[in-house]
């Protein structure tokens, strides 16, 4: 699935400044790093050399590849081009707001809080008449900020995390306590963590955590390889059970957000689909979402408490 135009924008972001510090930076080994396909990277690089401090020749980014590694041949001109930065009466605005939004949030390390308000106080001196208008806007962010901010400080200090956290495939709120290991975007935000509850490698989505505790504990994950992402998010393993799903012309899309073996044309216009999965119990919500577009044909239980499931909907329902 392909990742939409703000995931997009943060990682070519990142991309830059990766770039600039691993001159001929191997294709594969970028594409890894930053958790994309090769095809996406190269779809990247191909709108980088459109961007830069203006428009006008040698300001733009002069990157390009020979499909095995990437070459940056005027990283340092665009560095070094000692400009001033001028920034427009609605750019230094949304800079402020954001800015001191920013230096509210909840987790925050002290030092960067610092840092962000000398840096503000700088703007806000330049930015003139600008700045007062400013201050008339604030902006209040989400829950999933403040976790994130929680999340950052027990990464860079390397603490044990307390969550409260919603499990949809049971459909409860879980308490455990977690080793973070590193923050990543695919759509969403997620951690990455030692789940101390299970002894094992968990992914949490931090708009499904309720509640977050920085402990004083030592964060200590064992040594784990990084998930490759360059493909999905959920990556069954060969060893996982398997599942088939028929669904109808409506129903199409599972094949689009649902990593699968196979999908088998079917002559009502609907799809065969055959999947595998640690937790085949977790796909009965799925079963429900597609109500008469969709069901479970394997294996047999699966299937059949998939239906019950579906009774008991109906019937509360009803009541």
């Amino acid at each position: 699935m392909a990742a939409n135009a703000i995931d997009q924008t943060r990682r070519m972001l990142s991309l830059v400044t990766y770039l600039r510090e691993r001159p001929g930076a191997r294709v594969e080994d970028v594409a890894r790093a930053f958790g994309i396909s090769h095809d996406e990277l190269i779809s990247d690089l191909q709108v980088l050399p459109l961007c830069g401090t203006s428009f006008r020749g040698g300001d733009l980014l002069d990157i390009d590849t020979d499909g095995e590694h990437i070459w940056w041949h005027n990283a340092d001109a665009v560095e070094s081009t000692g400009k001033p930065l001028r920034l427009a009466a609605d750019e230094a605005t949304a800079l402020l707001v954001a800015a001191r939004a920013v230096a509210t949030l909840p987790g925050l390390r002290e030092g960067d809080r610092q840092a962000l308000l000398r840096a503000t106080a700088k703007l806000e001196e330049a930015a003139g008449e600008n700045a007062r208008a400013s201050s008339r806007l604030t902006v209040t962010f989400e829950s999933e900020g403040g976790v994130f901010a929680d999340v950052d400080r027990a990464l860079a200090e390397r603490r044990r995390l307390w969550l409260r956290y919603y499990s949809p495939a049971r459909d409860e709120l879980t308490e455990r306590e977690v080793d973070p290991i590193r923050l990543f975007v695919v759509g969403r935000t997620y951690l990455e963590a030692w789940c101390r509850l299970s002894e094992a490698r968990r992914t949490f989505r931090l708009d499904r955590v309720a509640e977050i505790r920085l402990l004083d504990e030592p964060a200590d994950p064992p040594p784990v390889t990084p998930r490759d992402l360059s493909q999905a998010l959920v990556q069954p393993a060969a060893e996982d059970p398997e599942v088939v799903v028929e669904v109808g012309p409506r129903g199409r899309w599972v094949a689009e957000y649902w990593p699968h073996d196979s999908a088998e044309e079917l002559p009502d216009g609907g799809l065969r689909i055959t999947l595998r999965t640690p937790d085949p119990a977790s796909l009965r919500r799925l079963a429900l979402r597609l109500g008469a577009d969709g069901r479970i044909t394997a294996p047999p239980e699966l299937a059949g408490s998939a239906r019950e499931a579906a009774r008991a909907a109906l019937a509360a329902y009803g009541d």
